[in-house]
């Protein structure tokens, strides 16, 4: 028997001994790979470069480029030196020899098989940034690529309008992140609402089906409170509600509306970051965000109105699985109720 001391650790210390584990195997193969295909690409761009130098083109040069597979092949079997791949090198130096270095660092870490891919069906080298930074991101295969390419991703994610701010208020890397992490529309379908809600009760319902409601906004946040009290100068400010990120090292504050968005959210929300970030937030932790959840927006009102703050908010819509007339009658009534009850007070 083993005189090795027992050391008893209970299911979630493992589960976080495990996890941890399974990063660092994930990060380090991801490393290697990267390694691998950049040292890989290194050879083929000098041999495209030798190529082009040499100026040999398709048709005249087919004599010597087909010559100067063989002859590779015989030393180095395995490096797949086709006569179809030596131009495709020819091509991908061509393409990159005179582009930024950040771009050409992107597609130095890619597979040989994606870059084949990109310099086949993408013509656009903005859009090459894209696909190759989603591949180096995502770990997209070959083939989710080449259905990303089909389908015109870079032209819809182009296309997509960003109602926040964060690029202009958070570090480059933060702000790619949250553009991630945060959505445009959320769906709180699981809430069953099915008649005329005011703002409280909606905050009501979410609290009590917290878990779905953290579900849907995604992983790495946790709930810390509803209607979180803010003090300063004598006065109190309550938060509709207030996550924190552990990705992002954020805490995180959404205000829900019932209606459409109007500037004068963007304000208030401004000032609950600038209290919670005095307040609240920890030495080591980033800005707090900002989340504006309303039945609908227009981005051009939110465009303005976001134009000129200094704070990390984003706008987004909520959807509560109901026909498109049934949910503007319901957010329509409410609104008239509101402004009923204003007038009557």
């Amino acid at each position: 028997m083993s005189n090795q001391p027992q050391i008893n650790i209970n299911v979630s210390e493992y589960r976080e001994i495990l996890h941890q584990a399974i990063s660092q195997i994930n990060t380090a193969r991801t490393l290697i790979a990267k390694q691998v295909n950049s040292t890989a690409n290194s050879v083929y761009w000098n041999l495209g470069k030798l190529l082009f130098e040499k100026q040999l083109e398709e048709g005249y040069g087919s004599g010597v480029v087909k010559q100067l597979s063989i002859d590779l092949k015989n030393e180095f079997p395995d490096m797949g030196l086709s006569p179809r791949n030596l131009w495709n090198m020819k091509r991908f130096y061509e393409r990159y020899y005179q582009v930024d270095a950040k771009l050409l660092q992107g597609v130095a870490v890619l597979p040989w098989g994606h870059n084949l891919l990109l310099l086949d069906k993408v013509q656009s080298l903005s859009a090459v940034a894209f696909y190759a930074n989603e591949v180096a991101t995502k770990g997209w295969s070959r083939d989710l690529l080449l259905n990303a390419i089909k389908m015109d991703s870079y032209s819809s994610a182009d296309n997509q309008l960003k109602t926040n701010n964060f690029r202009n208020t958070l570090p480059e890397i933060s702000a790619e992140y949250a553009n991630e992490v945060f959505k445009s529309s959320y769906n709180l379908g699981f809430l069953g609402i099915t008649e005329p809600v005011k703002e409280l009760e909606l905050e009501n319902r979410l609290i009590t089906k917290i878990r779905d409601f953290v579900l849907e906004l995604g992983k790495g946040f946790s709930f810390i409170g509803n209607q979180y009290r803010l003090e300063y100068n004598n006065k109190e400010y309550f938060v509709d509600m207030l996550f924190f990120h552990r990705g992002l090292k954020s805490l995180v504050a959404i205000e829900l509306k019932i209606g459409s968005f109007k500037a004068e959210y963007v304000g208030k929300m401004n000032l609950y970051l600038s209290l919670l970030d005095k307040l609240e937030k920890g030495e080591n932790e980033n800005p707090s965000i900002g989340i504006i959840l309303c039945a609908d927006k227009d981005h051009l009102d939110v465009e303005i109105a976001l134009q000129d703050i200094n704070k990390p908010i984003g706008v987004a819509e909520y959807q509560l699985l109901l026909p498109k007339d049934d949910l503007q009658a319901l957010v329509l009534n409410e609104i008239n109720a509101t402004q009923g009850e204003n007038e009557q007070e």
